[in-house]
């Protein structure tokens, strides 16, 4: 059974995946068919195979630019800044954001040693240049680094000339992850924002 101990190894790396669940999936794919389980192979190795990284907001897209940044119906004056892709597709999910969006290329976690390199930075003011949006939502996780990157975002951008840059409001659990809140929860964090 050293094939499936090392698939349950595999599995509890994906985030929220601990030793019961990952065992529970290990068991369940024992069920199935070969055919099937080639299916979710072939899926898997081949998930990046057609999807590009946006040149301008760093999304994860079938095109570059992606379907957002191409969009001609998009509000091209708010940008929204944003921790990773999941987020943007929270927020997609959920209809109430119209605007744009920058995802960080990094984390920002100084207990792990993470910031935003150079490059990242320069990539978001390059943005922000091209966009000269009238406001920036920063949409960071009420959480430990969520906050970290709030403040450093904070200070990057107070050499840009945007007067308007606003925090989504603790709708979200404090803890809680964009990804994981509902419809509700992101429509009331993201009317309540205020101006920082």
């Amino acid at each position: 059974m050293e094939s499936v101990n090392d698939l349950i190894a595999a599995l509890k790396k994906f985030p929220g995946i601990g030793t019961k669940s990952a065992r529970r999936i290990a068991f369940y794919l024992l069920k199935k068919d070969n055919e099937e389980l080639a299916k979710l192979g072939r899926l898997i190795s081949e998930l990046k195979k057609d999807l590009y990284t946006c040149e301008n907001c760093g999304n994860i897209s079938e095109q570059n630019p992606c379907t957002i940044c191409s969009d001609p119906l998009r509000d091209r004056k708010t940008l929204c800044i944003v921790e990773d892709a999941e987020a943007i597709s929270a927020f997609e999910e959920a209809g109430i954001y119209n605007g744009l969006y920058h995802i960080l290329s990094e984390r920002i976690s100084p207990l792990r040693g993470e910031d935003l390199t150079e490059k990242s930075i320069a990539f978001l003011l390059a943005h922000i240049k091209k966009l000269k949006p009238n406001e920036i939502i920063i949409a960071t996780s009420p959480k430990y680094e969520g906050d970290i990157a709030y403040y450093t975002l904070l200070d990057i951008l107070k050499g840009t000339k945007v007067k308007n840059i606003t925090r989504i409001a603790y709708g979200i659990p404090l803890g809680g992850s964009i990804e994981f809140a509902d419809r509700m929860t992101l429509d009331t964090a993201m009317a309540s924002r205020r101006e920082v």
